[in-house]
């Protein structure tokens, strides 16, 4: 991102970069989150004209190169008469930057951005130890903000915030940069002068998530199918390949990340950890947790729990919008050309995946849900619900459901359509059995309120009279929290 794009949202995550500015002590900030989801440019902006000195580490890169690298943006920033000479290790290393911070400082906090940290400490160097021993010796005695950065996310949590050796509780603040809401979507979309309605605005979400680097491709005058079929499908589309760069660039052996993500993108339902093993032919045991673990922490996937079996039945569901559309749509059909999109747009198999990454949007906003529930202030937890079969000879599967604290159930059917929704006799009948089933199957004596959340407003007639308790349409997902 060009350091003129302004900065869009990312509030609370400001606020802690500046409350370490402020403060009175020393401060180690880690900022975590995914590639691409806009790190570096969350800290640049908010820091602007205040870094004194800053790193991005070479991808791949050897200790040699990576200490070349240092040298030489330390001596852009210093600028001095005779050029700091490349260290021998990272220990010397950090002594140069000691004493070029000891200059610069002035009685003002110096900041210190280390960009890409994992990259930094590649394998088998000195870099952690030699950066716990700056931080131990001299950085938590000065006034000093430390930024590290990191797309890794589970290696900077396993590294560097579970640290257990010289940077063991030695981080004071952090943020976990998420993707853009689709209020924050929005929002980025105006600034850059580009009017989308919400049902075009959701679309492109749909296909790409909340991802700013990706969000920048879209063109204003075009419609969410052309924007799709230009970015992901022409020969020259930024999201045309990134699918196999992605988790090579965040993971190591990512081919073992990469065939969970395959097995979950063949199911709505998500699957159980067995499951998953057996899809994928990975075997039992610590490194099989690690991979599911790394994926959820850099939110690629989602674990949630089926309602009343919290201890049984963890499931998995792939959450990643743009994963789940590549594997969908855009790797067997790179070679169509411009003009994919918009056929592909019509077919059944569109009208599948659209349900479902609806759905999965939906998860991801259950703050604005409650917030037009008015329930926000209740405490409520979330999970799915399947049933195989029932006395009623037949088995539900509820996506979410919401059990409140305050006695009651909100039991969701989400629906995708392209326009006002109305509810039909068979559908009618279909969330009055759901419901029955649900209250017989689980014994719950708390109330039940079906609620329809569709893409457009429903249009009331007889046969929802009585049958939905609450509506809600898709311009609450955009609501702020």
């Amino acid at each position: 991102m060009s350091i003129q794009t302004p900065l869009v949202g990312r509030q609370a995550e400001q606020l802690i970069l500046q409350k370490a500015l402020q403060s009175n002590e020393p401060e180690m900030v880690a900022v975590i989150g995914r590639r691409r989801v806009g790190k570096t440019f969350l800290v640049r902006s908010t820091y602007a004209g205040k870094i004194n000195f800053e790193i991005t580490g070479v991808q791949n890169g050897s200790t040699r190169e990576q200490l070349q690298h240092f040298t030489d943006r330390l001596n852009y920033y210093a600028q001095p008469i005779l050029p700091f000479q490349v260290p021998k290790n990272w220990q010397e290393a950090f002594q140069m930057l000691i004493i070029f911070l000891e200059k610069r400082m002035n009685g003002e906090k110096a900041v210190v951005f280390l960009d890409e940290f994992p990259w930094l400490a590649g394998r088998n160097s000195d870099f952690l130890k030699a950066f716990g021993l700056f931080w131990n010796s001299w950085a938590s005695q000065n006034n000093v903000v430390i930024v590290i950065c990191g797309s890794a996310a589970s290696w900077m949590i396993a590294n560097v915030v579970r640290n257990k050796g010289g940077l063991h509780n030695r981080i004071t603040r952090r943020v976990n940069l998420q993707p853009f809401t689709l209020y924050e979507t929005e929002q980025f979309l105006q600034s850059r002068s580009i009017q989308l309605n919400r049902y075009h605005i959701l679309q492109i979400y749909m296909a790409m998530g909340g991802i700013p680097h990706y969000l920048k491709e879209v063109e204003a005058g075009k419609t969410a199918t052309q924007n799709i079929d230009q970015i992901c499908f022409s020969p020259q589309g930024f999201l045309r390949e990134e699918f196999t760069e992605l988790y090579p660039a965040l993971f190591d052996h990512a081919e073992n990340h990469i065939l969970i993500i395959r097995a979950l993108a063949n199911t709505w339902q998500g699957m159980t950890r067995k499951d998953i093993l057996l899809k994928t032919g990975l075997a039992d045991g610590g490194t099989s947790t690690r991979i599911l673990e790394e994926l959820a922490n850099s939110g690629f996937i989602m674990a949630f729990y089926a309602f009343g079996k919290k201890k049984k039945e963890l499931r998995y569901r792939l959450t990643d919008e743009y994963s789940l559309f590549y594997l969908q749509f855009i790797e067997d059909k790179r070679g169509e050309g411009a003009g994919t999109w918009e056929r592909l747009a019509q077919t059944q198999a569109w009208k599948s995946w659209s349900g479902y990454a609806y759905e999965s949007i939906c998860l991801k906003h259950i703050p604005a849900i409650k917030k037009a529930l008015g329930i926000s202030g209740i405490y409520t937890e979330a999970s799915a619900f399947y049933l195989k079969k029932s006395d009623f000879g037949r088995g539900i599967q509820l996506d979410l459901l919401i059990d409140r604290n305050d006695q009651a159930i909100n039991l969701f059917e989400i629906k995708f359509y392209q326009s006002p929704f109305v509810l039909n006799k068979e559908l009618a009948e279909e969330i009055l059995l759901k419901k029955a089933i649900f209250k017989s199957a689980t014994g719950s004596t708390k109330q039940l309120f079906f609620t329809l959340l569709t893409t457009f407003p429903l249009v009331p007639n007889e046969h929802s009279l009585g049958v939905v308790d609450n509506v809600l349409d898709m311009n609450c997902l955009f609501e702020p929290i």
